[in-house]
């Protein structure tokens, strides 16, 4: 392609736009969960597969034959209905499929699809390798027969992740600076040109900016943790009311920024709390769980739950987002010890 997506005529969605498919990646290696720690993880992840299974398809990447026949002997002992599975031989090194899957573009007008396939380095090179991972959004192109686009720049390949951007589907994206002006993703790009590319590479219009994410978080402060749109000019921001909590500072801060922003059509956001769960802690690290990390499928809202007297709460909040969703929650406590929740292992793929 000589000219860019955006030129072209390409966007990337929201999220509640219908999808073909979700798509994950199997956990099969102790990247994120040693093998005891994967064995308590699996009910929750087995049955955020099962929900998923209920409204649309659930595309697998498993690493190998034997990953993808242990992967169906699980999916079939729990009663997941596998006529809306389907399982490949893809290999990867690790689970987190938000961030090392591919981005869907669309351009209805054309009824045509693209595949950006950014540079993934796992968060700033913390956690090689991540060689297979790198290679998920070319093997999903080739699987579905779609064109794949990969934005460079002269010293190599852009690095961007599934969770560092929410996008409202009607121009515009929002995002954090620790995550995508840390130095250890593109450091010889400055804000603008990394504004440049979103708008190049996914077809946006405005670039919004919060600054920090929650405590916790090794991927540097994502915002699906912390700011969800919820319509195209609504978002759920996660708030924690306890001043003496380590996250009240970040998310208060937060909660100014989103106040001081404009849409594209000069709008101010509607601007919705969700509260943040008690603190969870594991071998006396502070996890990073948040309510704000749902996934939208084309019949639910898929939440974490963290077994707290906010869990219901947070669920009744997206339910009245999302009236024409059932809003599902599924216990995420051990799913988060991994460093990430539902929306980390998911990536949407968009119909046209």
């Amino acid at each position: 392609m000589t000219s860019t997506p955006a030129r072209e005529g390409f966007f990337f969605p929201a999220e509640w736009h219908p999808h073909v498919a979700t798509w994950l990646s199997w956990p099969h290696t102790e990247a994120s969960w040693t093998r005891d720690r994967q064995e308590l993880m699996f009910p929750a992840y087995i049955d955020f597969i099962k929900a998923i299974a209920r409204s649309e398809q659930v595309c697998i990447n498993a690493h190998n034959e034997q990953v993808m026949q242990a992967a169906e002997d699980r999916l079939r002992a729990a009663g997941v209905d596998m006529s809306r599975v389907t399982l490949l031989p893809h290999p990867t090194n690790d689970s987190w499929c938000r961030d090392h899957g591919p981005a869907f573009l669309i351009n209805p007008a054309k009824q045509q699809r693209l595949i950006v396939n950014w540079g993934y380095n796992a968060w700033g090179n913390k956690y090689p390798p991540f060689d297979l991972d790198n290679m998920i959004p070319i093997r999903i192109a080739q699987y579905r027969g779609l064109d794949y686009v990969t934005p460079t720049a002269p010293t190599g390949s852009i690095i961007m992740e599934g969770g560092s951007v929410e996008f409202n589907g009607a121009g515009t994206v929002l995002t954090s600076r620790a995550c995508l002006l840390n130095q250890n993703r593109n450091s010889h790009l400055t804000q603008a040109d990394i504004e440049q590319y979103l708008y190049d590479y996914y077809g946006v219009r405005q670039v919004l900016w919060v600054e920090e994410g929650i405590v916790g978080d090794d991927t540097d402060g994502h915002i699906d943790d912390t700011v969800r749109f919820v319509n195209e000019d609504t978002v759920v921001a996660a708030y924690e009311a306890n001043p003496s909590d380590d996250n009240y500072p970040f998310l208060q801060d937060i909660h100014h920024e989103l106040r001081s922003m404009r849409l594209l059509n000069g709008k101010q956001l509607n601007i919705v709390e969700l509260p943040m769960p008690d603190p969870v802690v594991s071998d006396g690290l502070r996890l990073p769980a948040s309510y704000a990390n749902f996934l939208i499928t084309n019949g639910s809202v898929i939440v974490p739950t963290f077994r707290c007297n906010n869990d219901q709460p947070a669920l009744d909040i997206l339910g009245q987002c999302f009236p024409d969703r059932q809003v599902i929650g599924i216990d995420s406590t051990d799913i988060v010890w991994g460093l990430g929740s539902f929306h980390c292992l998911s990536q949407q793929e968009p119909a046209l």
